[in-house]
């Protein structure tokens, strides 16, 4: 396309603009739908177009001397003078693809110019304000962003316009709350007359809730300018399924048009009026929705207030396992630790509570029961809002919306589930958290973390005896204990996903996660025993490790701990056994090894495994849905893959551990950091929240090769937790992945994700 072509009419006041494909690819923003209402046969003011190149290269002309270009720039400005003959006064507006508070505004009343050579001349009025609206885009990309030559920099637009006669006004396509189709009235007031029967040609072609700006004159309104619009997640679901009710798209344009990232909005709470306050303290937001509450600083105190029906938020430095029945009770969670893929932050999303953790300016003082935060101090019992979605923290208690939904994001995933070829499974343990999960369509459990089962006060009592009592019978009766208690868990599990397959993680974090710390639980849990505290306090001593983390966890527990996993496969069994009796739809049961690297370790668990489930007396259906696989979240274990591959009938990537392992960064301490990578421009991105490709991605598709190619039946998952992540979820599809696995709430944002990269 040479300059001159990049000069052109986008509404001419008399004829039409007969735009070829590839000048209208260059349209975006206001550009675009004033010739979309004139195609429309609509009445739209008398508008040009010219690119950022054409104008630079009109100047370099000027300053040669030349005048092939300005020759025809003056042609196409005399598509601006209505049929009378006079050259009108002038506006000149930015249209970039979004609106943005650094664009210039709209020049009004410019004279048109009297020569050519005045018509490009930075010092005269018309092209000193089309030099300063291609200035006000500056570096900014995403302000341009569009299709073909309108996504780089020479490709920006600027739009020329003729003053139209007659009163201002506005008024929007679509109703930015509910998504209803227009006009309504700006800001309250009434739409103008006549502005009806712009809405739907220009929702069709625009295909978002518009702002569009008319002059009222002898003849009706005339289109000045439109713009995208502000709307709620749940609005543009409703509109887009309206769309697709009118024709205007298809089941798969809607799918293709909706944002993931928004559409986990609408299954939290929101803030009604954040933008009127200012927040306390930011930290980051790591389990979207906004809770407020009166502050706790532990979790018996969240649950009694969570007994007397009272919010709360659940203030504390940071979360461990001893904590989820607190966090369950509470509404929210605020931590000075952590980022996200912390305890807090995964158990969150698990649950569905809102969090925001690693607020740095956060300061809790357990013994006095008060925290400071910010600049302010807080005793239990105040007042506070959060919003883990962007991570703010307010005084006081601020208004909340409920989300309203409708059957729109049924219909729109149920229209991407047809054009998804990987499965969506949950990361789920607890019966409320699989139901959660079913009833956002999930297809199975792709992690069970079986450890979050013996959390409760009495089970951890069990736990601990199982891991420190010396001797053997108050072991055994530990271990027959806590068998009871998860069989249960498994038979209700089961028989909930009727049919659908659950994939069991035995016990894999460090055991001091699970131990007495403080002094006072330190004496409760050597009275339970039967043991001197200070003989507790040895034994713990001896157990202690300085990087637990890399430490005595996952496949070595089960090495060094055979009663754990005898407990873990004994109870696994004892509920497949249980709920098979209830239903007639076998139980699929897939029992993962996690932190594997190495393809003796996993030889070594396998005969255990199948020794105990070759002694089991359960229903052959289940045994032959019987599966055996690992978790790959070890650098060596990628490598090694060809070598596992053969021993398994499944590899799970850990995501979170993977990157932690690859990059050798504790993903709880990495926020005290890691934002300061971002801003120096080190990192593009936080590698816990979206996956490294070049790194983590390139181990990833590295160990699904050499482990397909050992063992063509392989299936693949991953499931930590960038399988909740668009951009993570996007580079995932591009792999022979068989399904993600992803935190309940997560479990809709994963199907359409999936659903737009399989989209052609």
């Amino acid at each position: 396309m040479t300059l001159a072509l990049e000069m052109f009419a986008v509404a001419p006041a008399t004829g039409k603009a007969n735009l070829s494909h590839l000048q209208q690819s260059l349209l975006a923003g206001k550009s675009r739908w004033l010739y979309a209402a004139a195609e429309a046969g609509l009445s739209a003011v008398p508008t040009i177009a010219i690119t950022r190149a054409a104008w630079d290269g009109l100047q370099d002309e000027r300053r040669e001397g030349g005048d092939r270009l300005r020759t025809h720039w003056v042609a196409t400005l005399f598509r601006l003078v209505g049929r009378d003959g006079r050259p009108p006064p002038l506006v000149v507006r930015t249209s970039a693809e979004r609106h943005s508070k650094g664009l210039m505004p709209a020049r009004i009343g410019i004279p048109a110019p009297a020569t050519e050579s005045e018509s490009v001349d930075p010092s005269r009025p018309l092209a000193r304000a089309i030099a300063a609206a291609f200035e006000s885009y500056g570096s900014d990309a995403s302000l341009w962003q569009g299709t073909e030559k309108s996504t780089t920099r020479d490709g920006q637009i600027v739009i020329v316009q003729a003053v139209a006669e007659g009163r201002i006004a506005q008024f929007l396509t679509r109703d930015g709350a509910t998504g209803a189709l227009g006009p309504v009235g700006f800001k309250g007031a009434r739409p103008p007359e006549g502005a009806a029967r712009f809405v739907r040609p220009l929702d069709a072609a625009a295909g978002q809730a518009l702002a569009c700006t008319v002059a009222l004159g002898a003849l009706g309104p005339v289109l000045l300018s439109a713009r995208g619009a502000a709307s709620t997640p749940a609005a543009d679901l409703e509109a887009a399924v309206d769309r697709v009710s009118g024709k205007v798209w298809t089941e798969a344009e809607a799918v293709a048009h909706t944002d993931p990232a928004r559409l986990s909005l609408l299954l939290h709470p929101r803030l009604r009026s954040a933008e009127e306050r200012e927040p306390l303290a930011t930290g980051l937001g790591v389990s979207p929705g906004a809770a407020s509450g009166i502050i706790v600083f532990t979790p018996d105190d969240a649950a009694r207030m969570k007994a007397r029906g009272r919010h709360c938020i659940l203030v504390v430095t940071e979360t461990g396992p001893a904590d989820i029945q607190g966090m369950k009770a509470a509404t929210g969670i605020l931590t000075a630790r952590g980022g996200m893929t912390s305890h807090a932050a995964v158990i969150a999303r698990i649950i569905g509570r809102p969090c925001v953790a690693g607020v740095r300016s956060l300061d809790v003082d357990i013994t006095n029961l008060t925290c400071r935060i910010g600049e302010r101090t807080f005793r239990a019992g105040d007042r506070i809002t959060i919003d883990g979605t962007d991570g703010a923290v307010y005084p006081d208690a601020l208004p909340l919306t409920q989300p309203h939904i409708g059957g729109a994001i049924g219909k729109l995933l149920g229209w991407s589930d047809a054009s998804r070829d990987i499965d969506v499974r949950a990361n789920a343990e607890t019966i409320e958290a699989v139901s959660t999960a079913l009833s956002f369509g999930a297809q199975g459990i792709g992690l069970a973390r079986s450890e979050h089962m013996l959390l409760s006060e009495e089970r951890l009592v069990a736990l601990r005896r199982l891991i420190l009592s010396e001797d053997e019978d108050d072991r055994k009766a530990a271990l027959t204990g806590l068998v009871d208690y998860q069989t249960g868990d498994y038979s209700s599990i089961f028989s909930a996903m009727q049919g659908k397959p659950v994939c069991v993680r035995l016990f894999d974090p460090p055991l001091h996660e699970f131990l007495p710390r403080s002094d006072e639980d330190i004496d409760e849990t050597a009275a339970s025993l039967g043991l001197a505290p200070r003989a507790l306090r040895q034994r713990l001593e001896r157990i202690e490790e300085v990087n637990p983390m890399l430490g005595h966890r996952g496949v070595r527990l089960a090495i060094t701990y055979p009663e754990i996993l005898q407990m873990q496969m004994q109870a696994l069994l004892a509920g497949v056994r249980e709920a098979s009796r209830q239903q007639e739809e076998p139980v699929i049961l897939e029992v993962m090894v996690p932190f594997v690297s190495t393809v003796s370790e996993v030889l070594f668990i396998r005969e255990k495994v199948f020794a105990q489930l070759n002694a089991a007396d359960i229903p052959q259906s289940a045994r032959e849905k019987f599966q055996f696989g690992t978790m790959i979240e070890l650098p060596r274990a990628a490598l090694r893959a060809g070598e596992i591959a053969q021993a398994v009938d499944f590899f799970s990537f850990g995501t979170n551990d993977l990157t932690q392992t690859t990059y050798g960064i504790s993903r709880d301490d990495a926020p005290a950091f890691l934002a300061a990578y971002q801003r120096t421009g080190l990192y593009e991105i936080d590698p816990f929240v979206s996956l490294d490709e070049k790194g983590v991605g390139e181990l990833i598709e590295l160990a699904i090769e050499r482990g397909k190619r050992a063992n063509p039946n392989l299936k693949i998952g991953i499931c930590g937790e960038h399988a909740g992540d668009p951009a993570s979820l996007r580079f995932f599809a591009g792999l022979d992945v068989d399904y993600v696995s992803c935190s309940p709430y997560r479990v809709p944002v994963a199907r359409l994700t999936l659903a737009q990269s399989r989209t052609p």
